[in-house]
């Protein structure tokens, strides 16, 4: 598969981290060109995936941008048009944040800073790359399996993840023509058990069909499925990773 994705360009927002990064980690293994961005510029954050890249024949830019801001979207898409020649085949929209409180306590400023970074930012950055997008091209977003269930004391978070379910499927139906197509993954919990509170790992690796928890790159393989050619007709599509919760 990574044959076919060799040499292609691809955006990844907030690629410095958990799943962001086990994509990057993937399409540079792939050899593909790759511009990611964080909220602040680390220029040794990616150095491993970098050298990955460069050692495949791709190459990797990490920017310094918040794309939950316009300005942020727009300098990502700078970075596009001067590192990728202004030619993208893939975008992943990942960047999100996740801020918990009673609906009761919720706060107007988190409610607006939770919905910036999980649902208007995939907005910015698409709307800022189109120009960049080839026909053809492949565009995942990243939700949460969480908001087709609910969860408590997250409701902004919910709302917000539910809220690309619809943005990517007016998406798709409106780039259809281009033939780019647009998705959605729904991870579960992706996370070391040592990063989870005492006993959460078990009780959520219970829960799961697999008897195990899911990490960052058992949903980034699904995501760079969905960027290749094998999957050329499937769009509008959600796509659940969360080892059958």
């Amino acid at each position: 598969m990574s044959a076919a994705l060799k040499g292609r360009n691809a955006v990844v927002t907030g690629g410095t981290r958990g799943l962001g990064r086990a994509v990057v980690s993937l399409l540079a293994d792939a050899g593909m060109n790759i511009v990611t961005c964080a909220r602040e510029d680390h220029p040794q954050a990616l150095a491993a995936e970098r050298e990955a890249a460069e050692s495949n024949g791709g190459s990797l830019v990490l920017v310094g941008a918040d794309v939950s801001a316009t300005e942020g979207a727009e300098a990502l898409a700078a970075a596009g048009r001067c590192g990728l020649n202004g030619r993208v085949h893939a975008l992943v929209n990942n960047v999100g944040g996740m801020w918990g409180a009673p609906v009761g306590g919720i706060e107007p400023a988190q409610w607006q800073r939770t919905i910036a970074a999980d649902l208007h930012s995939a907005h910015l950055t698409t709307q800022a790359l189109l120009p960049l997008l080839v026909d053809g091209a492949s565009v995942v977003n990243v939700g949460s399996a969480a908001a087709m269930r609910g969860l408590a004391k997250h409701a902004p978070y919910t709302a917000a993840k539910a809220g690309l379910h619809g943005l990517t499927r007016s998406l798709a139906r409106e780039l259809g023509a281009r033939g780019v197509r647009v998705n959605l993954v729904l991870p579960g919990v992706l996370a070391a058990e040592d990063a989870l509170p005492p006993g959460a790992a078990e009780r959520l690796r219970s829960m799961t069909a697999l008897k195990r928890l899911g990490t960052p790159r058992d949903a980034a393989g699904v995501i760079a499925y969905l960027l290749h050619d094998r999957a050329s007709y499937i769009t509008g599509a959600a796509i659940t990773c969360d080892g059958g919760i």
